[in-house]
This record gives structure tokens, sequence and C-alpha cells, in this order.
């Protein structure tokens, strides 16, 4: 059963491939989807870089529930735009800054001085004993946003074409690699950051001599196949089970939910939620997911959606086409007029 299975999906992804080779084809598609459904959020702009209208996601809700006032989406914004020889030592619950200090300087103390400094923080800030000080360097160097942000139309419009939210193309752009095409530690690669099984489960030859995780279409349809076939399905079961009842899948807590099971496995983020049961499906949710240490699910997974809402204000800051004021009052009618055409 397991071989048809497989077989099955292995077969699909091969159809769906084929029409995304063919250009016209991809276009008739393209527009048959977005008529099909306004997904929400997406916008045209013209990007100064391409001299180009293009598809861009601008999701009001960030502001409206004013995630941008948060210190943990303040604090990796700030370690966006800070060098790499220069760190900030901080409350790990809270991302509270309590100094910035430089990297070389810090690295030369001896760990008997780490120890007695960071005693005298948690003594002055009135901080328990066992309170984590961590110590974040820059990463100006990686997130690149001018180079990441010329991806974002190719990458709404695969994901469209896919009938996915294109707003997952856009936040995993965002942050997996956003400077150039690289492998993680635990070896996810492309511009998605798959992981080998995935991309071969979804088609893409990877081997010795070629790994198509590197092509830009035919990772975007094997991460918008991820979302769509496991990573959305097991959101909804997570919440089902917790008999949280009438919400809707294009609120912000439950794309950042999507997204942690994109990043940590549903098993892993399904441990870590029903650790503290929430009884109703909300931001409040997604912020005890942040401070929330369980199993695997701990470091990189509790950051990664305060990267993406970070990242995601960061990007409409630095775009000079984008009229924040003139989108955020927008009723969805006016977005539409705001979407660049798809012939």
């Amino acid at each position: 059963m397991r071989i048809v299975l497989l077989v099955s999906v292995l077969l699909f992804a091969e159809v769906m491939f084929s029409c995304a080779v063919d250009d016209s084809l991809a276009k008739k598609t393209n527009t048959q989807a977005s008529n099909e459904k306004c997904y929400k959020g997406v916008v045209g702009i013209m990007n100064p870089l391409t001299n180009c209208n293009e598809n861009y996601i601008f999701d009001k809700s960030i502001y409206h529930l004013k995630v941008d006032t948060l210190p943990q989406i303040k604090f990796w914004r700030n370690i966006m735009n800070m060098p790499a020889d220069t760190a900030f030592i901080c409350v790990a619950e809270s991302r509270s800054i309590v100094e910035k200090v430089c990297l070389k300087e810090w690295n030369s103390k001896s760990d008997s001085a780490k120890k007695y400094y960071r005693d005298s923080v948690r003594l002055a800030n009135n901080l328990d004993t066992t309170s984590r000080l961590l110590l974040t360097s820059g990463k100006k160097f990686f997130y690149d946003f001018d180079r990441t942000s010329l991806n974002f139309d190719r990458g709404i419009r695969c994901f469209i074409q896919n009938k996915v939210d294109p707003w997952y193309a856009q936040a995993i752009l965002l942050i997996e690699s956003p400077n150039k095409l690289q492998k993680s530690n635990v070896g996810a690669y492309g511009p998605f950051q798959l992981m080998k099984d995935v991309a071969r489960m979804y088609g893409l030859k990877v081997n010795k001599s070629i790994d198509e995780r590197s092509d830009f279409e035919r990772s975007a349809y094997a991460a918008s196949s991820l979302i769509k076939n496991i990573c959305v399905p097991r959101a909804r079961r997570i919440i089902d089970s917790l008999h949280i009842c009438n919400y809707n899948e294009d609120e912000l807590w439950f794309r950042l939910l999507v997204m942690h099971i994109y990043h940590a496995g549903a098993y892993n983020v399904q441990k870590a939620v029903f650790s503290f049961c929430p009884t109703e499906g909300n931001m409040d949710l997604i912020f005890t997911l942040w401070k929330t240490r369980e199993g695997r699910f701990k470091g990189s997974s509790q950051n990664y959606s305060q990267l993406v809402l970070a990242a995601m204000l960061e990007m409409n800051e630095r775009n000079p086409a984008l009229d924040k004021e003139l989108f955020l009052n927008a009723s969805v009618e006016d977005q539409l007029n705001f979407s660049p055409s798809k012939n």
C-alpha cells in the first residue's frame, strides 16, 4: 500500500512539473488559480531592482495585531541589521537586550569572567539564578533582502499555480536561504531548504550527479506540496484535537503554526503544543510556543516564527515602492487593483 501511495505521489509530481515547463500553460493555470481564489495579502508593487510590477505579500494583520511592537521581533530585526563581529547579550525568554558587545572582546574573556558577568546581570535585573542569558551575533551577512526579493514574484506564482497560499512562499524565501544557496547542518538545501527525502517524495532528482533542490521552480513545487499535503493538514489535526473551532486558515497564528511544522516537523510541534493545551486559536498560542521547550522543540524551533515576522517587517520597511499606509487601509476589493497582471 505504501509503495502504491508513493508511486501515486511521484506520478502526480511529474504531471505537475510537466505542466510547469509549458510557459503558456503555466500562465493560463496561474490566471485560473488566481481567479478561483483571492489570496489574502497578495498585492502588486513596482520592484525597483527589476523595474517590473510584481507580486508581493503584504500582511496587514502583522500591524493590526501590533506584532511589530514585541521585544522578540525588535530583537531579531536588530540582529538582521548587525554585522557578524558584534553581538547582543539578552534574556532568553523575553529577548530583552542587556548589552551590545564586540564579539572578539567577549570571546577573549575567560569562562569564569563570563560566568561572573552573567551572574551580575541577573542580580542587576532581579532575574532568577536559572534565567538563561544568550549571546547572539549579528546576521546582516545572511539576510540579504535585496537579493531574496528578486524571487518573491516567482515563488508566489509557483505556489498559486499549485493552489497553495503564497504567503508561505515569501515567508520561507525571507528566512531560509536569503543570501545564497547553501546546505544546512542537517542537510537541507535550496531556496526552500528541503531535505533530500522530502525533495525525492515530490519527484525531484537528488543524487551524486544532480540535485534539483537548486532548481527554483522544482523546489518551489516540492515546498508548496509539502505545505499543502502535510503541514496544513497536520496543523488542522493538532487544532481540531484540542477542540478549537471557528478558525480561519489565513489567520496569522495558523500560518505561523504551519511554518513551525515546516521547520520542526509535525510531531515536535504537536508535542510542544500539547504540553500547554491551548483552548483558543489565536496569537497567544504562538507566543506560548516561543517560550516552550519540549523534546526537540527548543532554540531554533522557538525562534522560527519570530524570524518570519521580523523579516517580513524588515522587508516592508526596506521596500521603497511599498506605500504601507495605502495597503494598510485598503479593502479586499481595493487590493485586487494592486495585483499585477497574470498574463
